[in-house]
């Protein structure tokens, strides 16, 4: 169980990237997301939300495995929750609204506002994920606004 667990925690293999290994394994999320677009959005929250719990467990083996606090290899947090950068957004009609989620997903998980980063200090699984929680959360209201200018800019 160990062995899946971390092969699932590195993104099948993208978390071994030697270069933005967190980004790399975002791009499971893109599919996950693209797997769930005919889901409505009651079902793509509840989705949303439990595979952002299932990631807990997940990355708590994978950190033990490693014996590293959040190692670089650990992808799962980032591939599975973003799904929740999306919820709500229009990007099947408007695909760019996936790329600037995508974008802004990355950038918010690598600077951290608070409270991404106080909860990065959590222990175990639980801080690995949170603060992928948070940023996603931040990406979703960003992605939103976004939207919203463009729909009161350009007449979507």
């Amino acid at each position: 169980m160990t062995k899946i667990a971390v092969l699932l925690a590195s993104g099948l293999g993208l978390g071994l990237s030697p270069f933005a290994s967190g980004t790399a394994g975002s791009f499971l999320g893109v599919l996950i997301v693209l797997a769930m677009s005919s889901l409505t959005l009651a079902w793509q929250i509840a989705v949303s939300v439990v595979l952002a719990l299932i990631a807990i467990p997940i990355c708590g083996v994978a950190e033990d495995y490693y014996a590293k606090k959040d190692d670089g290899r650990i992808v799962a947090d980032e591939y599975l929750t973003f799904p929740l950068c999306v919820l709500g957004l229009p990007w099947l009609t408007h695909p760019w609204l996936l790329a600037v989620a995508f974008v802004s997903n990355r950038v918010l998980d690598i600077i951290k506002p608070p409270p991404a980063r106080q909860a990065q200090a959590l222990h175990g699984g639980l801080g690995i994920v949170l603060d992928d929680v948070v940023s996603s959360l931040y990406a979703l209201l960003l992605s939103h606004i976004v939207w919203l200018v463009a729909k009161l800019a350009c007449g979507y």
